[in-house]
């Protein structure tokens, strides 16, 4: 079985997405080990606990440093035997010392086309509103692996969403998670739990 981990802030569609393709047959062999929030009210640890999964707030400030708060997420990790750790919507930027030790091992999905609209700053309906303003006409999802530059790390998936004139950031971020981010972030995951990825330097290539 392939045991992913989790990393959470807010209201979890992501990883409901990943619980559905589970529970649909499209994720065979992957499991979901554990669930972690940086919030203690966030409803992805709901969501989690109605699909058995366990799931835990663990939050910044009760650790003196980010290495201190990173090595307890580590420990967590290690102690559920986690293989691949999926980003989906935590809201605190990773150091070096859990970098380290998930290298190459860590997804995020960013709720644009890559390299559009991303870097330090660009998050949630930030994303849109800036899309919006930009008047793009196209849009998007990108799933990549997780470096020490924000949205920096290899692109894995990205998908296409086109901006409808009557978008508001709200509907806009709305169609994207459904017609992207609920698509690729599952992909991505079976992709890499198959083996069938292979990183050169900044790009990833299938095999």
């Amino acid at each position: 079985m392939f045991k992913i981990g989790v990393l959470v802030s807010g209201g979890g569609t992501n990883l409901q997405a990943i619980i559905d393709s589970i529970t649909a047959g499209e994720l065979s062999g992957i499991e979901i080990a554990s669930v972690i929030s940086s919030k203690k009210d966030a409803y992805a640890l709901s969501r989690a606990e109605e699909a058995g999964i366990n799931a835990q707030y663990i939050g910044r400030g009760d650790y003196k440093s980010s290495a201190e708060y990173e090595r307890a997420l580590i420990d967590r990790f290690e102690g559920f035997g986690v293989e691949l750790v999926v980003l989906a919507g935590f809201m605190i930027v990773l150091g070096e010392t859990f970098l380290n030790a998930y290298e190459n091992r860590i997804i995020n999905i960013h709720p644009a086309l890559i390299p559009s609209f991303c870097g330090d700053g660009f998050y949630g309906l930030k994303v849109h509103e800036a899309a919006l303003a930009r008047g793009v006409k196209v849009t998007g999802a990108t799933v990549h692996f997780v470096t020490g530059e924000t949205d920096g790390g290899p692109i894995i998936l990205q998908k296409a969403v086109y901006i409808n004139e009557d978008d508001d950031a709200a509907s806009l971020q709305k169609r994207v998670m459904e017609e992207a981010e609920w698509t690729i972030l599952p992909e991505a995951v079976r992709l890499i739990s198959e083996g069938r990825l292979k990183i050169e330097g900044n790009i990833v290539r299938r095999i």
